[in-house]
């Protein structure tokens, strides 16, 4: 199952990876009207959306496959602006977020999902990389300007 959406709110949108289409419905019922849930079954589908559009937050199914999580956290991590990844279990134990963290993931979700706990870490996620896309847009927006003083200075005009 893939469900498409709006461009112009991809800020607002959670991609969600998983062969399992309870997950989506799940993730849906939790978001409500708050956020679009895009959704993919594999990691091949969920990264030619992310070429496309710059996600947030994926939420990648630790039982993906062909692949695995860990492949779909070195895919994300080599584009422009990397979503933070979010692995989700049943079985979500110290030794899977251990794993999980230290490879880069963003957090661990159990299944099936408890609404308070997913509103909270995607919550946090989403400010992560809000902060993380602010910080980007002003230190272009210094270079630039910097760039311009240099080029006036330089020119004399």
């Amino acid at each position: 199952m893939q469900k498409v959406f709006r461009r112009e709110n991809a800020s607002n949108v959670v991609l969600s990876v998983s062969p399992n289409d309870g997950d989506c419905a799940s993730l849906e019922r939790i978001f409500k009207s708050t956020w679009t849930v895009s959704s993919t079954s594999t990691i091949a589908s969920a990264l030619s959306v992310l070429r496309e559009t710059p996600i947030p937050i994926v939420i990648c199914d630790c039982d993906i496959v062909p692949g695995s999580w860990g492949e779909m956290l070195e895919y994300i991590s080599l584009l422009p602006d990397p979503p933070l990844l979010i692995v989700t279990s049943r079985l979500a134990d110290e030794r899977l977020w251990a794993e999980a963290l230290n490879l880069g993931a963003w957090d661990v979700l159990a299944k099936p999902f408890d609404a308070d706990e997913v509103i909270r870490i995607v919550g946090v996620a989403w400010q992560h990389w809000q902060d993380r896309h602010h910080v980007h847009i002003n230190r272009t927006a210094q270079r630039k300007s910097a760039n311009g003083t240099e080029y006036m200075a330089a020119t004399g005009t």
